[in-house]
């Protein structure tokens, strides 16, 4: 039997946060996807079956004692690395990417996956070696191999989006966990003079993407058509929007992905200046949350795991809303809660239920 406290302890705020968003989400996909033609359900239906989906999990997460993972945060990291190596081998290639794998009558990216993997085992490794004064560099070498070795397997996909959401997940975690002011310089300084290397093990289309990002009209019917049209379509919204299934950009098909990575450039279609600055504050009190409540803890293992789930999110977030204002390269990366897709719904609202779980059983032991 569940203990009674733990349901007293449960933050009704955060679910209805996430239940608005979600909300949100599917009235924003109904108007993307009601002109597009496709078999079976529609998307906005289909995201409400992961939305199910991701719930029960999430309930499911929430119920067994967070500190339980702990034991098997390797497990379960080694279980989704092998996973995900098997996708290079085996995987669907899916508009240019072998990123998915098949289960039934559904596809699904282990890579996904891997993003909570990676918090787990994080979350193990500082917990289990504590240092008061500060990590050096050579504290981090563990915990950065287990970081690079899925995000080299994910570039290989290729997933550039992904596997850098799983680079700034470790960043922001040893920043949390506290690193030393010098070895923090000399890895700032490492990364700056390694960036001209990182250029040139790009790919081609990758570093076109970074060149239409300054200046889109090099390819304005190539790469730079998705930031043009993204733009042309948040700039039309004005303040208040078009309106409610009143979007020309979305449904005359003039911007691309609007259903999945360009998904934030629809609402500011229709909803306006108003309608963006309400969702991002939403994100914002979701993100406030998590550094603020779900990272009040006595146990250091669950206060990582609330962190890493906080700053996953809000990379999602940055990057993605960065992608369709034209100030980030497009990398095709999810917005949580509001893009289409079932592997990155469901991986959302199980970290959700991680964070609920920390924040119930904070005082629980």
């Amino acid at each position: 039997m569940i203990d009674k406290r733990l349901w007293e302890q449960l933050d009704g705020r955060l679910i209805i946060l996430i239940l608005v968003l979600m909300v949100i989400g599917i009235i924003n996909l109904y108007s993307a996807t009601v002109t597009m033609p496709g078999e079976g359900l529609q998307f906005y239906q289909r995201q409400l079956l992961w939305f199910g989906i991701g719930i029960f999990l999430s309930l499911a997460v929430f119920l067994f004692d967070y500190r339980y993972y702990e034991d098997f945060t390797y497990p379960i990291y080694l279980v989704i690395l092998v996973v995900v190596l098997c996708v290079l081998i085996y995987g669907l290639v899916v508009g240019g990417g072998q990123r998915w794998i098949k289960l039934g009558f559904f596809y699904f990216q282990p890579s996904e996956l891997m993003k909570i993997a990676l918090i787990l085992a994080l979350a193990r490794y500082f917990a289990q070696h504590e240092k008061k004064d500060g990590y050096r560099l050579r504290d981090l070498f563990v915990p950065a191999i287990i970081t690079l070795v899925p995000a080299l397997l994910i570039v290989k996909q290729p997933d550039l989006g992904t596997a850098m959401v799983l680079i700034l997940i470790f960043f922001s975690i040893v920043l949390f966990v506290k690193i030393r002011f010098q070895s923090l310089f000399i890895l700032g300084m490492t990364i700056m003079l390694a960036t001209p290397f990182f250029w040139l093990a790009l790919k081609d289309y990758q570093r076109t993407r970074i060149h239409t990002l300054l200046n889109p009209s090099l390819d304005p019917l190539g790469t730079g058509y998705h930031i043009i049209q993204s733009k042309i379509a948040i700039g039309s919204g004005g303040i208040w929007g078009k309106g409610f299934l009143q979007g020309t950009q979305c449904k005359l098909h003039f911007l691309p992905e609007h259903h999945t990575d360009f998904i934030f450039a629809v609402l500011g279609e229709e909803w306006g200046f108003i309608g963006c600055g309400a969702v991002l504050t939403l994100y914002l009190l979701l993100i406030l949350w998590g550094i603020t409540k779900g990272v009040r803890t006595q146990d250091r293992f669950g206060a990582i795991v609330a962190f890493g789930v906080t700053a996953m999110i809000f990379w999602h977030v940055v990057i993605n809303v960065g992608m369709v204002l034209g100030i980030m390269p497009v990398v095709g990366l999810p917005l949580p809660f509001l893009s289409y897709g079932g592997s990155s719904a469901v991986v959302m609202l199980i970290g959700i239920g991680l964070l609920l779980n920390v924040r119930a059983r904070r005082y629980i032991f």
